[in-house]
């Protein structure tokens, strides 16, 4: 830890609030990538728990690379 003490937060500026719609489709984004964060969480807590599966047992690179190039070819394309 630091020997220096805490700066004060800074003030949070006035915020633009989002309309309905806009509300909503960010809180449909973060309920997905939460869940996405929680088999990841799973995974990481899974090794650590049981050591690293055995190379036998898992999936070729490029095997779950063009299956995740496919899933990503059927997706409806989005806008940044």
């Amino acid at each position: 830890m630091s020997e220096q003490p805490a700066t004060p937060p800074a003030p949070v500026p006035d915020r633009q609030r989002l309309d309905e719609n806009a509300a909503a489709s960010l809180r449909r984004y973060a309920a997905g990538e939460r869940a996405r964060v929680d088999v990841l969480v799973a995974v990481l807590e899974d090794i650590a728990e049981n050591g690293y599966p055995a190379p036998e047992t898992g999936v070729l690179w490029e095997t779950a690379r063009d299956t995740h190039l496919e899933r990503l070819a059927v997706q409806e394309p989005r806008v940044a």
